[in-house]
């Protein structure tokens, strides 16, 4: 596993590729490796970039922030599809990076597909994570999420800017990227997807996040994310959009780190 650190002075960023399965992770670690772990999912198009807000806030404030693209992003390894929309892969993915870097337990935050990946490696590993944020997280199907999704489609063909953006974090996999995600959740085998049922397996404490006026999906689906897990607390963000963590991030981080504060462990909040 090939790591490497860069301006050590202004930031304490240790960054790595991790072999896993045949392909590999690029990982992000910042603050001080003493302090206990959160690990930040980015979004369906995203990559560590869409973090930037975040990191150095949350080291800050002594949590060691870990930040990856997920298999077929950013400067991981390019992915022939993605196993959406029960993430398999990149739950095991998860389990295999923290067992690689040492990690036995941490906090997670995750965006939009990847707040889904946290809730799915919640459920198969509650042992392992002590507190959970999901951000616009997908738990089922709307019918309100295919304009949302259009809309981004016609952006990828038309809006330059769009495109330059997503090729600036994924580079030459950038159409790739687009079209995995795309593909991947436009199915019509797709429509009948729905993981409540398994929720109330989810026992750690979780932030359930999400704009009032997100594109992807109903302030209901939050609702109904927040009651269905065992401990859930809900923040719906008034006039807020799908891009939360970016458009408010201010007030996201103030949010996400008193949720977790609780989170950290004794020895950690009394130093």
């Amino acid at each position: 596993m090939a790591t490497s650190r860069s301006n050590p002075a202004a930031l304490d960023l240790q960054t790595g590729d991790f072999p896993v399965a045949g392909h590999t992770l690029h990982w992000e670690r910042t603050g001080d490796l003493a302090h206990p772990t959160v690990i930040l999912l980015h979004h369906g198009l995203g990559s560590t970039r869409a973090w930037k807000a975040q990191t150095a806030d949350f080291a800050a404030r002594r949590w060691q922030v870990l930040a990856y693209d997920r298999w077929g992003y950013g400067r991981s390894s390019a992915r022939p599809a993605l196993d959406l929309p029960n993430f398999g892969t990149d739950v095991d993915d998860l389990a295999a990076l923290l067992d690689g870097l040492g990690i036995g337990r941490a906090a997670l935050v995750g965006h939009s597909d990847g707040g889904t990946v946290a809730l799915y490696f919640a459920a198969r590993f509650p042992e392992r994570v002590t507190a959970l944020v999901t951000v616009a997280a997908h738990i089922y199907l709307e019918g309100s999420m295919l304009p949302g999704m259009l809309a981004l489609r016609q952006a990828f063909d038309g809006d330059p800017r769009f495109r330059q953006g997503l090729q600036r974090a994924h580079g030459e996999n950038v159409e790739a990227v687009f079209r995995n995600w795309y593909q991947g959740w436009v199915r019509p085998e797709h429509l009948g997807w729905d993981m409540r049922p398994m929720l109330g397996t989810v026992r750690c404490p979780v932030l359930v996040i999400q704009g009032e006026m997100d594109e992807h999906a109903t302030p209901q689906h939050a609702r109904d994310l927040a009651e269905q897990v065992a401990h859930g607390e809900l923040w719906l963000a008034p006039g807020a959009g799908h891009m939360l963590p970016q458009d408010l991030p201010a007030e996201f981080n103030r949010r996400v780190l008193e949720f977790l504060e609780p989170a950290r462990p004794a020895e950690s909040r009394e130093s």
